[in-house]
């Protein structure tokens, strides 16, 4: 998010109808991310398991939206208090805004700057949801998500970028959300799973992807709606920033991509499809917080060392025994922590503000901001979301029964499967048509040989 701008009378912002449309574009590309994220994750999962994975983002848009509109937009964005929350009355219900009321030193109504950030409030608990794939009761699920926005991503959204929030003071630059968003959602991942445990089987039964095309189709979508999440996180088209953003978004997603399928060639010895589509979100991740700091040569290090660096992450898990089922840990608070490291090495200090990285002549200051911004999001939503899971496993259970979790979480939560294949027939009917396409091919072989 950008800085605050101080105006003077004579430069009162007005409507800009211009940047209301193209946030309002914005917004509507950031919606799509959750859906694409549910094809992503839906895609990566076993076959049992796909419409709860695609589930588990959808509910989010649901509980995000009502909990935003009652109180969330103003703990996230309304008056200071302590630099650790805000609250204005007049956002409650967002009862109290005027129609054309501006958002305080920009040229977009209040409504919009509003719809913008709730959909970045829904993407964020979706993204944990990856780490807990075919485990989770889908109530807790439910109820985990309408506590932990309220006490981890509201506060934490006004820590990054609410004016008076302490690490907006302190200048700690996160343009788009690799603190709030991904480190966030990361830290998360990681204290749930250690509380809840591993799934049945892991590291002995193979999980592999079930639709690699439904994977494909998800990061494109994600890519395509990454381009309104990163380039309108600078609420408006007037300075030529966003067309930075939007430049650097691109070239650093291209760069993670190809140094992750390297890394995977060198080491696996092949070019995976799942590889690319890792690598593409890895470096969405990674250019999140600092796109509006870096040049498009410094997109182009950021993406590769994010490509490397998550590439190298996911494995981890299997070292130490943690179940990060679709790898949010190795891709988003890997990425998202070397992201906004990267801001102190490589920030021009040429583009939304003019802190130089260390390579720009800047020294060490930036770096350590960018430090301890990382470092107090990731402690605070770590401990605090452990606490959530243990909690709700101690009351209601987070886990659904060994049972339901073997024969299929999809059958034991939602009574649905993601395919039916009966329409096709079966049993005999399929026999007798394996049968029927077995002697066609071996008259037309006769047919060959005559």
């Amino acid at each position: 998010m950008p800085p605050g701008i101080t105006t003077l009378a004579a430069d009162t912002p007005t409507l800009s109808a211009a940047n209301t449309g193209f946030m309002l574009i914005c917004s509507a590309l950031v919606m799509l991310m959750t859906p694409a994220l549910a094809f992503f994750y839906g895609g990566m999962v076993r076959v049992k398991s796909t419409l709860n994975m695609l589930m588990m983002s959808f509910i989010s848009l649901g509980i995000v939206t009502i909990l935003w509109v009652l109180y969330g937009f103003s703990l996230a964005f309304g008056s200071d208090v302590g630099s650790f929350l805000g609250w204005s009355p007049d956002y409650v219900g967002l009862s109290g805004i005027g129609v054309t009321q501006l958002w305080d030193g920009y040229t977009i109504p209040v409504y919009v700057f509003a719809v913008f950030q709730l959909m970045f409030a829904v993407l964020t608990p979706a993204l944990i949801s990856g780490a807990l794939a075919d485990r989770v009761k889908f109530t807790s699920w439910a109820l985990f998500i309408t506590l932990w926005v309220t006490v981890v991503y509201f506060p934490v959204a006004h820590w990054v970028w609410g004016a008076g929030g302490w690490l907006y003071e302190m200048g700690v630059i996160d343009f788009a959300g690799g603190t709030a968003v991904h480190i966030n959602a990361g830290a998360a991942a990681l204290g749930v799973i250690l509380v809840i445990g591993r799934r049945v089987g892991f590291k002995k039964d193979p999980m592999r992807p079930h639709s690699l095309p439904l994977v494909m189709l998800g990061a494109g979508l994600l890519w395509f709606g990454w381009f309104g999440f990163n380039a309108g996180s600078w609420l408006g088209n007037d300075d030529g920033v966003g067309a930075v953003m939007f430049v650097n978004t691109q070239v650093a997603t291209a760069a993670a991509m190809l140094a992750w399928l390297g890394y995977e060639k060198l080491r696996h010895g092949s070019f995976t499809t799942l590889g690319a589509a890792s690598g593409a979100v890895a470096g969405l991740v990674a250019i999140t917080p600092s796109g509006g700091a870096v040049s498009p040569l410094g997109a182009i290090a950021v993406g590769a060392i994010a490509g490397v660096l998550c590439a190298m992450a996911v494995g981890l898990k299997y070292r130490f025994g943690y179940d990060d089922s679709l790898d949010v840990v190795g891709v988003h608070l890997v990425g998202g922590v070397a992201g906004s490291l990267l801001v102190g090495l490589f920030a021009t200090g040429g583009v939304q503000s003019d802190a130089k990285g260390l390579f720009y002549g800047g020294g060490l200051d930036q770096l350590g901001k960018q430090a301890v911004g990382v470092f107090a999001v990731l402690a605070y939503s770590l401990v605090v979301s452990a606490v959530l899971a243990f909690l709700l496993d101690r009351t209601i259970g987070m886990r659904v029964t060994e049972d339901d979790e073997i024969s299929g979480i999809d059958q034991g939560e939602h009574a649905e499967t993601a395919y039916d294949f009966s329409g096709a027939g079966g049993g005999a009917a399929l026999r007798t048509a394996g049968s029927a396409q077995g002697s066609t091919a071996a008259a037309r072989t006769k047919k060959v040989d005559a």
